[in-house]
């Protein structure tokens, strides 16, 4: 599938996706997320959320709000699931957007229909890997 929407931002080529090109919002975080997740064995794919329209609505100060998640990527574990992923730096609402991905996550599994997912917050890049490896071994044995 061909990435097919007007951006100003820094694209990169990535491999491991259903898209051929992944927006860059930050300068350094998205573009490290999108090496890692084009490289360890534990990912089957990934998607940079940019254009897709993927959103989970949350209530702050009495308002409705969209929040899109960075990334979702499909971890390389049988059967399948999928790891929403933000790289977050200082957002003053992150706790209120996690507890919306938390309630969406917990309703989408809860439903069954559309396989198994996780969310997780990234503070620091170090974390990456970890995080990846530790989702795939919450969700079952790798696939070959």
């Amino acid at each position: 599938m061909t990435a097919d929407y007007l951006t100003s931002k820094d694209v990169r080529e990535i491999v491991r996706s259903h898209v051929n090109y992944g927006v860059a919002d930050t300068r350094v975080w998205e573009q490290i997320s999108a090496y890692v997740f084009d490289t360890p064995p534990g990912v089957e794919g990934f998607v940079k959320n940019a254009g897709l329209e993927f959103a989970i609505r949350y209530i702050h100060n009495g308002q409705t709000h969209d929040y899109q998640p960075d990334f979702i990527v499909q971890l390389k574990v049988d059967p399948p699931a999928h790891l929403i992923l933000e790289p977050k730096g200082f957002d003053p609402l992150a706790e209120v957007k996690a507890a919306a991905a938390e309630r969406w996550v917990a309703a989408v599994n809860a439903d069954g229909r559309h396989g198994r997912w996780c969310y997780r917050q990234l503070r620091s890049m170090p974390q990456l890997r970890p995080i990846l490896g530790a989702m795939a071994a919450t969700f079952g044995p790798a696939r070959e």
